[in-house]
């Protein structure tokens, strides 16, 4: 049977309206909507015709139900830059990456997550000292973001939206804690980025339209600048005299953008209001306020790397995944885009299961 509830999701995320998809078709907007609401069965040439104007496969459609992201318990960045296409795109995008995760969990031993509960923390600072002791972190600078994420069980996936409204998303999943970065963003961003969704997950784990909120934003900021910029270790390591120069240098040990440098160092009391608002001026005119000038490399995947690097040993290519999965490639690569590096040359095929530890 046509699944209506997956043609919903193709629309989406190809950012179209029932309108819109109409148009591209030939059909009217009320044929649509009532193909998503299974209320019709479309013949052979429909399903070609939308199959063709989303660039899903025929087969795409006939799978079972997708699955649906609670959207309460889903913590967005930027929400309220977001609107509505694209918040349903990323929202979809989610579903893919859930169906792909499920797909990659039966054929590999991927870490357990081994995450804390801190929503009882009141203070974000607190809760990033928490998870650090508790991961044996103690002061040192974090060298891999996503590699520390993967590490302790989060499941990390790209975003291919090419928009900077769309930052970062994280959500929990049959105890399984997700993270859905944009890489639109430079390095240094999409590293805040990623310490902002651990600080939903970790600060936010039951979810709610409150953690949607001004006020949960704020918390996911603080505990991100704590865990990336430990006080004792900023503290120790800057010179009596700040200038835009020492927060240049100082942001390459921490991986962060210089706007974040910056603030952490005023939010520990080592800039006074006016030094803070002046370098943040200079900052802007050396170009670090839209972009990072000799930013760092970008960071992948361990678990990634590994995943397909096992899979292109038993000669199953990017192809064959998207066409096991029913999805297109380009939403596969959206998926992973960034995060795996260069495939590995083909070796004989294996047929063990791969532990990712």
């Amino acid at each position: 049977m046509f699944n209506g509830k997956r043609l919903g999701l193709a629309r989406k995320r190809r950012r179209l309206t029932a309108k819109g998809l109409a148009e591209l078709t030939s059909l009217s907007a009320m044929t649509i909507t009532r193909l998503e609401k299974g209320e019709n069965q479309p013949d052979i040439n429909t399903v070609s015709r939308l199959a063709v104007a989303l660039g899903f496969p025929d087969e795409f459609f006939f799978a079972d139900d997708p699955e649906d992201l609670n959207t309460d318990a889903v913590s967005f960045r930027s929400l309220s830059k977001m609107g509505a296409k694209e918040r349903d795109a990323a929202i979809a995008a989610g579903s893919l990456g859930l169906q792909l995760s499920d797909w990659v969990e039966t054929r590999f031993s991927l870490p357990t997550p081994n995450l804390l509960d801190l929503s009882y923390e009141t203070n974000p600072e607190a809760a990033a000292r928490s998870l650090r002791q508790y991961w044996g972190l103690g002061e040192k600078s974090v060298g891999n973001m996503i590699g520390l994420l993967e590490t302790h069980g989060v499941r990390v996936f790209s975003l291919s939206e090419n928009t900077k409204t769309v930052d970062a998303f994280s959500f929990w999943r049959d105890d399984r804690p997700y993270i859905f970065l944009n890489n639109f963003k430079t390095a240094e961003r999409s590293i805040f980025d990623s310490a902002h969704e651990l600080g939903h997950l970790v600060l936010h784990r039951h979810g709610g339209p409150r953690d949607q909120s001004r006020a949960a934003e704020r918390e996911a900021n603080a505990f991100a600048s704590a865990f990336l910029m430990p006080a004792n270790d900023v503290r120790a390591r800057m010179p009596r005299f700040i200038d835009v120069k020492v927060v240049i240098k100082a942001k390459t040990r921490w991986r962060v953008s210089a706007v974040a440098m910056a603030h952490r160092l005023h939010s520990l009391g080592l800039l006074s209001e006016w030094r803070y608002k002046s370098i943040c001026i200079e900052l802007g005119k050396r170009g670090y306020r839209t972009g990072e000038p000799d930013g760092i490399e970008r960071e992948t995947s361990i678990v990634w790397k590994k995943v397909l690097s096992q899979l292109w040993n038993e000669r199953t290519s990017k192809n064959e995944i998207a066409r096991a999965l029913h999805i297109p490639l380009d939403e596969l690569e959206g998926l992973v885009w960034g995060l795996a590096g260069a495939a590995p040359p083909a070796r004989p095929p294996q047929t063990r299961r791969l532990n990712i530890v």
